[in-house]
């Protein structure tokens, strides 16, 4: 069911946050299928990454990639997915919905204009691609909740297994949110020497995770032996919160997504950032732009395709001082065009 390996670097890339810039604007269609990665913000270093995959992957076939960039807006998202029909051209899309309560709508919108689109992390429990069309191609997503028991593990670890936690949660209507939390609670229980003092949201923003943290170490003090955050862009905030306090390198922090930041700071060991996630962003926006590129130029048969293919968690692992230097660099585009032809090589399970 792959494309056939094509050789990368035959067109450079390019990426675009404009409204205005949607596929085929300013110039007639081709015929051929646009390539459209949607994420929250370039100005994420997660997100970031995963445009820079979904290049790879344009790069290999000689595309350019447009990236809608929706800053977080919902409404924003949805007015962007549909504007892909502006043209009439055949699409492919790649996208990480804001919330689960976005997804139907986006791959209805999808499905009426005659698109190919391949959703990550969020989608309510209760909906699935092939109850909506062949055009809703494939759900990608990572079990949070036990990649959360085990970095809560190791924030737990490098506490001594005691002492009191403050608990930094992402958007709440988010799978990977609710799931990561799950895992905290989960390690929680089995760790009956740290309590978790508190937890709010700050919407997987650095900048709200500052001021959180800040709320929360004044108000709890010198309870405070650890942070847990949901993503490195807010555990990088509650760092920064540490340092403004004289704390840093003396409270252990843990994240996840591995953005490079994050990586930096484990590998120097300096402020105690203990660990995080790895989910490969440069794999998720090569490899889900290469699976919905393939249903929408005719590549794969998405009815042929198996519950399991068309809805799954994929490969993650857990990044410490250990294994750090195996995540520091970008992958070349070589060693990601394995996971370009077969975009299902990673799937670990269905989701259920």
């Amino acid at each position: 069911m792959a494309i056939s390996a094509l050789t990368v670097g035959l067109a450079a890339c390019s990426s675009a946050s404009d409204e205005q810039n949607v596929p085929g604007g300013g110039a007639e269609s081709t015929g051929e299928v646009a390539l459209v990665q949607g994420i929250r913000s370039l100005s994420n270093s997660y997100h970031a990454n995963w445009a820079e995959g979904g290049d790879l992957f344009g790069a290999s076939i000689g595309q350019d990639v447009v990236v809608l960039s929706d800053e977080g807006d919902s409404q924003k998202q949805l007015s962007l997915v549909k504007g892909l029909a502006a043209k009439g051209q055949v699409f492919a899309l790649n996208i990480d919905p804001n919330t689960s309560s976005d997804t139907e709508a986006i791959v209805r919108a999808v499905t009426e204009a005659g698109g190919y689109v391949v959703t990550q992390w969020n989608k309510p429990a209760d909906l699935n691609p092939w109850d909506v069309s062949d055009n809703w191609v494939a759900h990608i997503s990572f079990d949070g909740t036990g990649s959360g028991t085990e970095v809560s593990q190791a924030l737990f670890d490098d506490m001594g297994g005691e002492g009191g936690i403050i608990a930094i949660q992402g958007i709440l209507d988010n799978v990977p949110a609710k799931q990561r939390f799950a895992g905290l609670q989960a390690a929680l229980e089995a760790n009956p020497g740290i309590e978790l003092l508190d937890d709010q949201t700050a919407n997987w923003s650095r900048t709200e995770a500052l001021a959180v943290t800040q709320t929360l170490l004044a108000k709890h003090g010198d309870k405070v032996k650890g942070v847990w955050a949901a993503n490195d862009e807010m555990a990088l905030g509650a760092l920064e919160a540490l340092k403004a306090a004289g704390l840093a390198g003396k409270i252990p922090v843990i994240g996840f997504d591995a953005v490079p930041q994050a990586l930096e700071e484990i590998q120097s060991g300096e402020n105690r950032y203990v660990a995080t996630v790895s989910t490969d962003p440069w794999w998720q926006g090569a490899a889900g732009l290469s699976l919905a590129y393939q249903a929408a130029s005719g590549a794969i048969d998405v009815s042929k395709l198996t519950h399991e293919q068309r809805a799954f968690y994929a490969q993650q692992t857990v990044v410490t001082t250990e294994n750090v230097t195996d995540f520091l660099a970008a992958p070349s585009a070589e060693a990601i065009q394995v996971d370009i032809d077969d975009p299902f090589a990673r799937i670990v399970s269905a989701i259920n």
